[in-house]
């Protein structure tokens, strides 16, 4: 009778660890996907404020039709991209186009502003420079929301690869996450939207 009773005490501890376990993987699971929400909220902001920017910078760059148009296709790649990552953080494959969509986003709006520079009247415009302002505070916003995101990311990756949760990780489905970086070492650099 004593040893029923230790080796149900002791199934009961296995129990309660593994459910440990699991509820720990779905807690910092919702972290990040949290954290990414927050990401996903400022990219929308600054998604809202390309348009404008391209609007705003049509009629002074008329030569400049392809830089543009770049612009214009890359936003609505990266609007996708975003989408798709917003519906589920989790995938891997969804987060890495993210990113590779950010960065060619981020490429046109770098050439959008260098060509910009050139061109006096643009850069007295009171709204491109309301509208770089914003963009300016929106990627300083999207910097600290990724770096929030990663840390979950990590948070979350490292509980699933420690012994023994990596064990009832897989068996649970917990998949590794996608940091939210950024691979090409040029598209490190925020975009220079200054018109002082």
């Amino acid at each position: 009778m004593t040893g029923l009773i230790v080796a149900a005490v002791v199934v009961a501890i296995l129990v309660f660890w593994v459910i440990g376990i699991y509820n720990g993987l779905v807690n910092l699971r919702n972290r990040f996907k949290n954290a990414f929400a927050q990401i996903d909220v400022q990219l929308k902001r600054r998604y809202d404020l390309i348009p404008n920017l391209v609007e705003t910078a049509k009629a002074y760059l008329a030569h400049e039709r392809e830089t543009l148009e770049a612009v214009v296709k890359a936003r609505n790649i990266a609007v996708a991209a975003a989408s798709t990552a917003a519906a589920d953080p989790a995938d891997p494959n969804a987060m890495r186009s993210l990113v590779s969509a950010e960065a060619g986003l981020g490429g046109a709006l770098s050439r959008l502003l260098a060509v910009s520079e050139r061109y006096p009247d643009l850069k007295a415009n009171q709204n491109m420079m309301q509208l770089t302002e914003e963009l300016t505070s929106t990627e300083n916003k999207i910097a600290f929301a990724r770096q929030a995101y990663n840390d979950a990311v990590m948070a979350y990756n490292t509980k699933r690869e420690v012994f023994p949760n990596v064990i009832f990780a897989g068996a649970f489905g917990f998949q590794p996450a996608e940091l939210f970086k950024i691979e090409d070492p040029t598209e490190r650099n925020a975009p220079k939207v200054s018109f002082a």
